[in-house]
């Protein structure tokens, strides 16, 4: 089912959060010390997820706002989303809260499967952000909520794996829905112009 349509996972988040590192810790298991910005980057890879195979698509997005336009495509897109700030920095917090509403209403505020990350958490001694606002913020949004260190690769494989299973469930729930159509007792019109 998924070989041909993979899930597509969007990475999103501020600038600097963390992003890149997280899908490179988990695509390739190492940290890229250098910070070089992304505007777009899709990574492929087959999961192995109770023992079946899943073809995924990470979508890596800009976290600048000047490349805010690619990123809201990804958020229409995306059929699932982590959404990552740093514990050190307050402003990918707050930036985290206007994604999430973003997500919403790019779904038409159905639930879109999310993941929150707090991200950096090797860096325990300059934490700005404490883990219950971040707690406190995935649990306003249905969301579960994770603490990861890209440079450790603590938690990073359990973010995909959570997330992974959620759109393969998301995806199966929405095959397995009833196609609806119009009862024989509706009206209908239909308007031909000359």
């Amino acid at each position: 089912m998924f070989e041909d349509n993979p899930l597509k996972i969007v990475l999103v988040g501020g600038g600097s959060v963390g992003k890149s590192c997280l899908a490179t810790q988990f695509l390739q298991g190492k940290f890229i010390e250098d910070y070089d910005p992304t505007i777009v980057a899709s990574h492929q890879k087959v999961m192995e997820i109770e023992s079946e195979q899943i073809h995924v698509e990470i979508i890596d997005t800009a976290g600048q706002e000047e490349y805010r336009s690619a990123r809201d495509k990804y958020i229409k897109l995306g059929e699932g989303f982590i959404l990552v700030f740093s514990i050190i920095a307050r402003q990918s917090f707050v930036e985290a809260q206007l994604l999430h509403e973003s997500i919403r209403r790019a779904n038409n505020f159905n639930k879109a499967p999310v993941i929150t990350v707090a991200n950096k958490m090797d860096l325990e001694n300059e934490r700005i952000v404490s883990k219950e606002e971040g707690e406190e913020l995935a649990n306003k949004y249905s969301s579960q909520y994770y603490e990861t260190s890209a440079k450790t690769g603590k938690n990073v494989d359990l973010c995909f794996e959570t997330i992974t299973k959620l759109l393969k469930e998301a995806r199966l729930n929405k095959a397995q829905q009833p196609v609806t159509t119009q009862s024989s007792n509706s009206k209908s019109c239909c308007l031909i112009l000359w």
